[in-house]
């Protein structure tokens, strides 16, 4: 999602006590997707920073690192049985932290806000409280460059398919109230499947939103564009957003726009189509789905909510949450030619991004009462817990 640059420029990481990413350590194997375990072998803040590598016995592997809880490679199977990383990040530390020089949210778990507040401010319980602006004025992904997806979470747990990411975040903490605990925890499961689950719990009444920001790109060529993979998304309406990219508040029915992939079809159909203004705002996708899977103030994570397929290896992947929104990015703001994995440069529209979510901007929209918004409460209470489900399953056809 995201105006990248405008989202992390400007601040870096400030203290950050960035070791050699060698360490003086004997280099380590590489993983299935090329990756040096000791380039992301580092302390940051006086932390340590890791490269974690999960598998299943079907040869799945993925690559994440607790610096901002990040997924930074998925190797699956294609229709021939190779292996291969369908997703957009970097090959060390260096470039992830360095939010001067190569910005990005690439498979970050995203807290304590995800996505956009409009006005960087919001009401708890009657008061107002001003929020990071980090985006013009407004507050994305909790601000930025000092919100999670920066933050070098705690190993809670790890074995050889799962990961659980600890984090607690302080009250004050770029602006939201609350001091809040959150976990994000990683599963790669026998099915060829990344389960992810994020739970948090608060001392003060708050605002919580936790999704994974992985870039997609089921095509084998990191180097090129998504544009021919075909999307399915499991929604009847969306929210339209303004130029800034916040929802205007309406929610409008999917049927005769570019916004309609109850029938898959290739992301080159529609994904340039500026005669819409939602795509030509965006130059591309950049939206909320009002996923058909959330009923009766429940998500049914068992029902299919999103998919992708790509053609040229066969690789499919499904998405599934119990969450009410599906933002769907497409890489519009990619191009920048700051390199990635291996070299390679990404062009615009180089992936797609499943983010399961609260709508955008419900902090602001809930309280306000706007219509449609009542199924999307952000807000979470002491003594309660917030959990948020969403599923990558992967499969060849």
């Amino acid at each position: 999602m995201k105006k990248i640059n405008n989202l992390l420029l400007g601040a870096g990481l400030g203290v950050l006590a960035l070791a050699s990413c060698n360490g003086g350590k004997e280099a380590a194997s590489l993983t299935v997707s090329g990756l040096n375990p000791t380039a992301f072998d580092t302390t940051l803040n006086g932390k340590s920073v890791e490269l974690v590598t999960l598998k299943n016995a079907n040869g799945m592997e993925v690559c994440l690192t607790n610096y901002g809880g990040r997924v930074v490679s998925i190797s699956v199977p294609d229709k021939e049985g190779k292996l291969t990383d369908v997703v957009l990040g970097y090959d060390n530390i260096k470039q992830y932290a360095d939010t001067l020089n190569s910005p990005s949210d690439y498979g970050s778990s995203v807290g304590r806000y995800a996505n956009r507040i409009k006005g960087a401010k919001i009401t708890v319980d009657g008061q107002e409280y001003k929020l990071r602006a980090n985006d013009n004025e407004n507050c994305l992904h909790g601000g930025g460059n000092s919100g999670w997806l920066n933050k070098v979470y705690d190993i809670q747990e790890k074995t050889d398919s799962t990961v659980i990411f600890a984090i607690e975040a302080p009250d004050g903490e770029n602006g939201f109230p609350g001091n809040v605990k959150a976990t994000a925890t990683y599963w790669v499961k026998a099915d060829n499947t990344l389960d992810i689950c994020f739970s948090a719990i608060t001392d003060k009444e708050t605002v919580v939103n936790m999704t994974n920001h992985s870039y997609f790109n089921l095509g084998g060529d990191l180097s090129k564009t998504a544009d021919d993979q075909v999307m399915y998304v499991n929604a009847d309406k969306f929210t339209p957003s303004d130029a800034q990219y916040i929802p205007t508040g309406e929610i409008k029915d999917v049927t005769g726009t570019p916004m309609d992939f109850r029938k898959e079809h290739a992301l080159s159909e529609t994904i340039n189509d500026t005669s819409f203004d939602q795509i030509k705002n965006a130059t591309g996708y950049d939206h909320n789905w009002c996923l058909n899977t959330f009923k009766d103030g429940k998500g049914d994570d068992t029902q299919v909510a999103a998919s992708l397929y790509s053609p040229t290896t066969g690789i499919f992947l499904e998405v599934f949450t119990n969450e009410p929104g599906l933002q769907v990015y497409t890489g519009n703001f990619q191009g920048t030619g700051i390199p990635g994995k291996h070299g390679v440069l990404y062009p615009k529209h180089a992936s797609v991004c499943f983010e399961s979510q609260k709508y955008p901007d419900s902090p602001t929209k809930f309280v306000a009462k706007t219509p449609g918004w009542e199924i999307s409460n952000p807000f979470l209470k002491p003594g309660e817990t917030y959990s948020s489900h969403l599923v990558y399953k992967f499969s060849v056809k």
